[in-house]
C-alpha cells in the first residue's frame, strides 16, 4: 500500500508539469513564422488571400493566441487532439499510425543498452585497472563521443550495401506480404540496426554508471562482513552487490527516457522509420502544428509512464523509499 501511496503522488505532480510542457510548446510554436494554412498553400501552387482567410477561418488561426490554447486545452480535456490539416485525417489517428515503430525501436535500443551496459560494468568492475576495464571503458569512450547518424550511416554502409545481411531502412518488406512469425522476423530485421544504432550511446553510459556503482558498493562494509563468512564471491556479486549497483541504473533509465525519444528523430530519419521521431520533423516542416503539439503530448505521457514504472521499481529495490513515503 505504500508504494501505491508513493505512485499515486508521483502521478499526480505529473500533471502540473504536463500542463506547463504543452502551454509553454504551445506558445513557442506561435513565435515561429508562418501556419498550417502558409503550408497548405504552398503544397497547392499558391492561392489568393480571400481562400487563406477562409482556411484560417475553418481551422480556427483567426483567433487571438490566448483563445487559441483556450480551445486546445479544452480539446485535450476531453482527449481530442484536433484534426490535422497536412495528412487530412485526426492527429491521434496519424499518431497511432506512427507509434508502434517508435516504441519498438525504444524498447529494443533500451533493453540491449541496459543488458550490456550492466554486464560489461560488472566486467570492468571486477577487473578494476586491469586490460577488461581499460578496453571496455576505452570502447566505451568512443561509442559515447561519435554521433549517432554517423553509426547508423556506417552500419548501413557494412552491414546493408557492403555484406548485405540486413536490411538498409524502413520498418518491413513493402514488397512481399507477410503474417505471423514471418512478419515479426522481418520487422525485427528492420530494427537491429536503428537498434544498435540509438543503443549504443547509451550503452556507454550505462556501463559507465554500472562500474562506478559497483565500485562503490564492493567497498562497503557489508560485502567484506559477506566476504569475512565464506560466502561465494558469485553469490555476493549476484545476491548483495547487484541490487544495490542497480539502483542509479535504474534511475538513469527514467532520465534519459526524453533523451531517448529525441535521439530517435536522428536515427529514424537516417533509417527511413515511419516513427514519431520522422513525424515530429515532418510536421515542423509543414507546420502542421495540430499533430506536433500531439506529439508532444504523447512523448510527454510517455517519458511520464517510464518515469512512474521507474520509481516502482526504485521503491522495490530500496525498501527505504516506501517505508519513508
Amino acid at each position: 500500500m505504500r508504494i501505491l501511496s508513493l505512485a499515486g503522488r508521483r502521478l499526480a505532480a505529473s500533471i502540473p508539469t504536463l500542463v506547463l510542457i504543452l502551454v509553454g510548446v504551445f506558445l513557442l510554436l506561435q513565435l515561429a513564422p508562418g501556419d498550417t494554412v502558409d503550408a497548405m498553400m504552398a503544397q497547392m501552387g499558391g492561392g489568393d488571400a480571400a481562400t487563406a482567410r477562409e482556411l484560417r477561418r475553418f481551422y480556427g488561426l483567426d483567433l487571438s493566441i490566448p483563445m487559441q490554447l483556450a480551445n486546445y486545452l479544452w480539446r485535450l480535456v476531453r482527449l481530442d487532439l484536433g484534426f490535422s490539416a497536412i495528412y487530412g485525417k485526426p492527429v491521434a489517428t496519424v499518431i497511432l499510425e506512427r507509434l508502434p515503430p517508435t516504441l519498438l525501436l525504444m524498447t529494443s535500443a533500451l533493453s540491449f543498452a541496459f543488458f550490456f551496459g550492466l554486464v560489461f560494468g560488472v566486467i570492468a568492475a571486477r577487473g578494476v585497472n586491469r586490460w577488461p576495464d581499460t578496453l571496455i571503458s576505452t570502447v566505451g569512450l568512443i561509442f559515447y563521443a561519435t554521433p549517432s547518424f554517423w553509426f547508423g550511416l556506417m552500419a548501413i554502409v557494412v552491414f546493408s550495401i557492403y555484406l548485405q545481411w540486413l536490411p538498409a531502412g524502413g520498418f518491413e518488406d513493402i514488397g512481399a506480404i507477410r503474417t505471423g512469425i514471418w512478419r515479426v522476423l522481418d520487422i525485427a530485421s528492420h530494427l537491429i540496426l536503428p537498434s544498435l544504432t540509438l543503443g549504443l550511446i547509451f550503452l556507454a553510459i550505462y556501463l559507465r554508471i554500472m562500474r562506478a556503482s559497483m565500485l562503490e558498493v564492493l567497498n562497503l562494509d557489508f560485502v567484506r562482513t559477506a566476504r569475512a563468512k565464506g560466502l561465494d564471491e558469485t553469490r555476493i556479486i549476484t545476491r548483495h552487490v547487484l541490487r544495490n549497483a542497480l539502483l542509479p541504473m535504474v534511475t538513469l533509465i527514467g532520465l534519459q527516457a526524453g533523451t531517448m525519444l529525441g535521439g530517435s528523430v536522428v536515427v529514424e530519419t537516417v533509417f527511413s522509420l515511419p516513427g514519431l521521431g520522422r513525424l515530429a520533423y515532418e510536421s515542423v516542416v509543414q507546420r502542421d502544428l495540430n499533430t506536433l503539439l500531439g506529439i508532444v503530448f504523447v512523448s510527454a505521457l510517455l517519458v511520464i509512464l517510464v518515469n512512474f514504472v521507474t520509481d516502482l521499481l526504485y521503491a522495490r529495490l530500496d525498501p527505504r523509499i516506501a517505508a519513508e513515503s
